[in-house]
């Protein structure tokens, strides 16, 4: 049985929400502290990816990064790389997908922290970074670990953008996802049905062991 699938899913998968973990942080930090109407126009763009359906920002990678793409035939034409149809090409892709849940639920987290005691942190002279690691990320860590966990869940399952930036070659850009839809069209329902159930083991195994990481400990 070739697992390939299954492996370059989880493996493009880590590696985008470690890219929208990062970012959907950095981001919701550097928003946080701004004007309301700039924090609403920010947030729009930002989350423009959750009600965009996948095939379409699929269509926009393509536009920027295929071969006759903007940004694409540079990296044809300077080093003789082609971006699309790459398994690297759905890193790019879930990682804009994912970027939105951990974005959204990161700004939740640090909003409903009290912001006077971030204030009180910098009237005491503490550095921004201190602040940032020391006390808002451990105080906003469950609904950060949530954001990440809802990412990479959503990740695992995509399909529509990873399709169309990647398609689907065996051994070297299949997916677990796009391998259900290929195994499908070939009537291959014992293959697809595989890859399902391969799919849903997979994130039942992951949400359960993040939710046992993240229960409360017992201080009694």
């Amino acid at each position: 049985m070739d697992l390939f699938p299954l492996f370059n899913s989880l493996r493009i998968t880590t590696i985008a929400t470690t890219i929208a973990f990062a970012l959907g942080i950095l981001s919701a930090y550097a928003i946080l502290r701004l004007p309301r109407v700039i924090k609403g126009v920010c947030d729009t763009i930002l989350t423009i990816p959750l009600v965009l359906p996948p095939t379409v920002v699929g269509y926009f990678i393509l536009v920027v990064l295929s071969p006759r793409g903007v940004l694409g035939s540079k990296f044809l034409e300077w080093f003789s790389v082609t971006i699309t149809m790459r398994w690297y090409a759905s890193v790019i892709a879930v990682a804009i997908i994912a970027f939105p849940f951990v974005y959204r639920t990161a700004r939740g987290a640090f909003e409903s922290f009290d912001q006077n005691l971030l204030d009180a942190g910098r009237t005491l002279g503490l550095s921004e970074k201190f602040i940032f690691f020391r006390i808002l990320l451990p105080n906003c860590k469950h609904g950060i670990i949530a954001g990440t966990v809802i990412a990479f869940a959503r990740g695992l399952g995509e399909y529509g953008a990873t399709s169309m930036v990647s398609g689907y070659i065996s051994g070297r850009t299949a997916t677990v996802s796009t391998s259900v839809a290929f195994f499908w069209q070939i009537n291959r329902e014992d293959m697809a049905f595989f890859w399902v159930m391969i799919n849903l083991a997979v994130s039942v195994v992951f949400m359960v062991l993040i939710n046992v990481f993240n229960q409360p400990k017992d201080r009694s």
